[in-house]
């Protein structure tokens, strides 16, 4: 079983000088220490929770992990998940093939569909209908996976026109792995099967996560792809450092279901969490699912 470390909170410690700082070591124990992947949140306004508000420090997610890519050497890096309105598809296709360039073959496209209005109306994002998000997140999936091939030709949907899908440098090795996060039956996992490497969804218990991928399944069946083929990664938002015994046991009983990855939220200190974490959980981790 893989781990994953999703750096969702700025705001320890207050001071804004020490932000950079902590994120570097927070980061330079997790990679050191086995833990598989880095991911930040694609937000501009901290999300409103009733552990967070809108006002809280958040940092843009890109320049973030192009910082990490200079501190890490082994995890993977990438947003969960980009926000589909927040980039224009083919400057998107070349952010995600830069972080991948200079981290040596270490980006990850993680795509959604975007929800945060607030953030949105308040830096001037265009708010559209949910369909509309859908599809223009699909036409997104096609674009960079267009980007990321041999075709630099034109692109002509109903949202977006591109006269040429020129991306050179090309990505190290083949191309970004593409996660779609969201559990929505319908749309979400639709596109998933159609073309994500990978899934994300959320750790709300066994027997709906094993109703989630009976329906990747169904949606797999009807494209003619592979279901094994895609991996199937959950976030769990509990405070695992608090009930360790109790999160391992879950994890065991996801992967029974073919789960492989799971991320994890820091829920102290960062520096704190990712020392804790790599001590106490990684080892156990690693002999889940063998």
């Amino acid at each position: 079983m893989k781990l994953g470390l999703h750096y969702w909170n700025y705001s320890q410690p207050a001071d804004p000088a020490l932000i950079a700082p902590t994120l570097a070591e927070s980061a330079r124990i997790a990679d050191q220490g086995g833990v598989a992947s880095f991911t930040v949140m694609d937000h501009y306004f901290q999300m409103e929770t009733p552990q967070s508000a809108a006002d809280e420090p958040m940092l843009e997610g890109y320049t973030t992990l192009g910082y990490v890519a200079a501190l890490t050497q082994r995890m993977t890096l990438g947003l969960m998940v980009t926000g589909v309105m927040y980039r224009y598809p083919g400057l998107l296709a070349k952010i995600v093939t830069s972080l991948d360039v200079l981290s040596g073959g270490r980006a990850v496209l993680g795509l959604g569909a975007s929800w945060y209005e607030r953030e949105q109306r308040g830096l001037g994002v265009p708010v559209v209908p949910v369909a509309e998000r859908f599809e223009r997140l699909e036409e997104t999936l096609q674009i960079c996976l267009q980007m990321w091939s041999e075709e630099d030709g034109p692109y002509e949907g109903r949202h977006y026109k591109l006269a040429e899908t020129l991306c050179v440098p090309e990505p190290i090795g083949e191309r970004p792995p593409i996660m779609i996060g969201g559990g929505g039956e319908k749309k979400t996992l639709r596109l998933v099967a159609r073309y994500a490497d990978a899934c994300n969804l959320f750790a709300t218990g066994v027997d709906e996560v094993a109703h989630k991928l009976d329906v990747l399944r169904e949606h797999c069946a009807a494209v003619g792809r592979d279901y094994d083929a895609i991996e199937k990664t959950l976030m769990f938002s509990r405070p695992v450092l608090d009930e360790t015994d109790a999160f391992l046991a879950d994890v065991e009983a996801y992967a029974e279901l073919g789960i492989s990855a799971v991320q994890v939220l820091p829920d102290r200190h960062p520096v704190s969490f990712a020392e804790q974490l790599v001590a106490r959980i990684v080892p156990r981790l690693a002999a889940i699912g063998q």
